[in-house]
């Protein structure tokens, strides 16, 4: 999360507006109910997040050709390499960690990292479908 705010912040955003801008830009384009209920944030906060995520120039809203009256949020080709280099530099150093495992072992922390990312994303929506 650390990572995240202080990558997000040479952007001018927040961590879980770079996390959305990447769920957007790898999963989407999205409408905004979709895109609230995969973040498992309300109506109200998508809206905010998609706003600031629209002033940036890092997301568009575009008609849905098949519902006029629902848009459609995409991520913009706008490239940062300032962003790029970030994660690259992150990617580096984490691929020189997994060399340090036998070929078994990273097919187990493989698995076991996707495993969780799915977990995460299902309690995610789960969270933001809960009433409570």
């Amino acid at each position: 999360m650390l990572f995240h705010q202080a990558a997000a912040a040479r952007l001018g955003l927040s961590a879980g507006d770079l996390k959305t801008l990447e769920l957007i830009a790898v999963d989407g384009p999205f409408s905004a109910s979709e895109l609230a209920r995969r973040t498992g944030l309300t109506a109200a906060g998508i809206t905010s997040v998609v706003g600031r995520l629209a002033a940036g120039g890092f997301v568009v809203r575009e008609t849905d050709p098949a519902d006029r009256r629902r848009a459609i949020i995409r991520a913009t080709d706008t490239e940062r390499p300032e962003l790029a280099e970030t994660f690259a530099r992150l990617g580096q150093a984490l691929g020189g960690v997994i060399t340090e495992y036998e070929p078994a072992e990273q097919a187990a922390i493989v698995s076991y990292l996707h495993r969780m990312i799915e977990v995460l994303r299902e309690q995610t929506i789960r969270l933001g479908s809960d009433p409570r």
